[in-house]
């Protein structure tokens, strides 16, 4: 470099945080998320009240809707809140555990960070110990048959027994079972996958009772037919055709100009769209349908033809309700009348009857042969109620499926936790090296959900957790747990406290990776803009100075 040539010195440069002190920064987020939620596990737990955005008030225990409404500007805690979310879509239930697990999977690590460990060391005997605990899971796990309505009952039952619903028995987990079981597909090899957010609505309507509500062999949803004094609105039996067009007149494409000569044309004009029309009507009327629905609009005049041949039509329906229809009555749905076939008309409804819930008109399309999707049909005093009631049928509803794709059982009540944690203690006697530490401390990390229910049970936490390593020491009782209603040790088998296979697998993984994913960050760095306070004067810009006058500024080097 020449003497005289200019160096570059950033004189406000960027502020950066050691790799430990970003480490229990990040540990301390993800256990502030944790804590939140922590009371919210278990059926004796705490509602949490939220304000939502709009200034509605949700009361609810569900680990992923609490997290859902909290704003948070630590990057560390918005990623933990992820994990909630992820959990519930992928297999609905587990929410808390998994957000209570991942943190204090982080809290045991912060000890080794302080040692100066590295964070892969850490990371290697996480992912060591989350393999031999689901190989513990494999062995402990117990099959179960999909058709015993009584065992499918009371592993939903369990899993919803924390939830608001728990206190109303067994309805909300009949409508689950009843519900995934009417919308289920063989896939074969004696599995079955359910599709919940396609083909079973739940449909609230305020008023009634909670015991109101019920599985429909069928759909419903909220139309009226369109002319009510002309059209039928009961049907038994009906042949249904389904539509993704419009019957009126075809409009053009872009802005069309006619020019009429004569005013005789004005009326053959007229007529030809009365003429396409009345052909639309002809080509659908030729099979002889009871209800026609549309997803489209309907003109008076195709209303006109359709009324008079004693047909019921319901027009501008949603694409989904469309498809529940369809798979329903086994109709197709046609984009074309003039392709219409007699394998398209839907056969399999027992009755099409429109109703009045309230002070709206609902369809029904019910007593369907071999439905393949369902309606939900929720009755409840208030709104809130039934969102509640909502947001725990939907957790049933995946649990009931999750039990169909995987038919596999654990014990609930901390039982599994406090078994795969003594299982991991003894392995941990031949881990050789610096990584047996932290996968001793993730065999103790796996006890948070036992000592939380115990916890939220209002029993004495040292002297229950004692008792419970004790009866799980040597892996034998691998079924004792805590009965989170009256804080009693039992068996699981007999009490009947299940957890889904899946869930359980799902929650272990996804709580470790993530601990391993927020332990491997050893610095945060902001990319936003700070905003300039009205007023202040302009940020100064790198200066750029010479060799002599930088003799007492830090220079970048080389």
């Amino acid at each position: 470099m020449a003497l005289n040539a200019p160096v570059l010195v950033l004189k406000d440069s960027m502020k950066r945080e050691s790799g430990t002190k970003v480490h229990q920064a990040n540990i301390q987020a993800a256990m502030a998320v944790a804590d939140i939620i922590r009371t919210t596990l278990g059926p004796r737990s705490m509602l949490k009240m939220l304000l939502d955005a709009s200034g509605g008030i949700v009361v609810t225990n569900d680990g992923n809707a609490i997290l859902r409404e909290i704003d948070i500007a630590h990057p560390a805690a918005k990623s933990m809140i992820e994990l909630s979310r992820t959990q519930d879509e992928e297999v609905g239930d587990g929410t808390t555990s998994v957000i209570v697990l991942a943190g204090e999977m982080l809290h045991v690590a912060q000890a080794f960070i302080d040692k100066n460990y590295h964070p892969t060391v850490i990371c290697r005997a996480y992912t060591k110990a989350l393999d031999d605990a689901l190989a513990v899971l494999d062995k402990i796990a117990m099959p179960v048959d999909v058709n015993d309505h009584g065992a499918m009952l009371g592993l939903v039952k369990s899993s919803i027994g924390t939830k608001f619903t728990g206190q109303f028995g067994d309805l909300i987990a009949d409508l689950a079972i009843d519900a995934t079981t009417t919308a289920g597909v063989d896939l074969g090899q004696g599995m079955r996958e359910v599709d919940i957010k396609k083909y079973i609505k739940v449909e609230k309507v305020p008023g009634g009772q909670l015991e109101d509500s019920r599985v429909l062999k069928g759909v419903m949803f909220n139309k009226d037919v369109v002319a009510p004094g002309k059209m039928k609105r009961k049907i038994v039996n009906p042949r249904i055709i389904l539509l993704d067009c419009p019957v009126e007149y075809k409009k053009g494409e872009n802005q069309t100009n006619a020019e009429l000569m004569k005013e005789e044309d004005w009326q053959v004009l007229l007529e030809m769209e009365e003429e396409y029309i009345k052909n639309l009507c002809a080509q659908i009327l030729k099979f002889k349908p009871d209800l026609v629905i549309t997803e489209k609009g309907l003109s008076d005049l195709a209303i006109h033809y359709l009324s008079k041949a004693g047909v019921s039509a319901i027009r501008r329906l949603r694409k989904t309700d469309n498809n529940r229809i369809a798979k329903a009555c086994g109709a197709v749905i046609v984009n074309r009348p003039e392709e219409l076939q007699e394998s398209d008309v839907g056969t399999g409804a027992g009755l099409f009857e429109v109703k009045k819930i309230g002070d709206e008109f609902f369809a029904f399309i019910v007593d369907c042969k071999d439905p393949k999707a369902c309606t939900v049909l929720l009755r409840g005093a208030s709104k809130d109620v039934l969102n509640e009631v909502e947001r725990n049928l939907q957790d049933a509803m995946c649990v009931a499926r999750n039990i169909l794709k995987n038919p596999k059982l654990l014990p609930g009540g901390g039982a599994t936790e406090l078994t795969v944690s003594a299982t991991l203690k003894q392995n941990s006697s031949s881990v050789e090296g610096v990584e047996k530490w932290p996968y001793e401390a993730a065999a103790l990390a796996f006890e948070a959900i036992p000592r939380t229910l115990a916890q939220n049970c209002g029993l004495n936490v040292i002297r229950t957790m004692t008792q419970l390593q004790g009866k799980h020491a040597n892996g034998e009782n691998a079924w004792v747990g805590i009965d989170g209603r009256s804080g009693d040790f039992v068996d699981m088998k007999e009490r009947k406290i299940w957890d889904s296979y899946s869930v359980k697998a799902q929650t272990f993984k996804t709580a470790i990776e993530a601990a391993c994913m927020l332990l491997r960050i050893d610095d945060i760095v902001s990319g936003i803009k700070k905003k300039q306070a009205p007023g202040a004067s302009a940020p100064k810009q790198p200066q750029i100075e010479t060799e002599g006058d930088a003799d007492n500024e830090q220079m970048i080097p080389e």
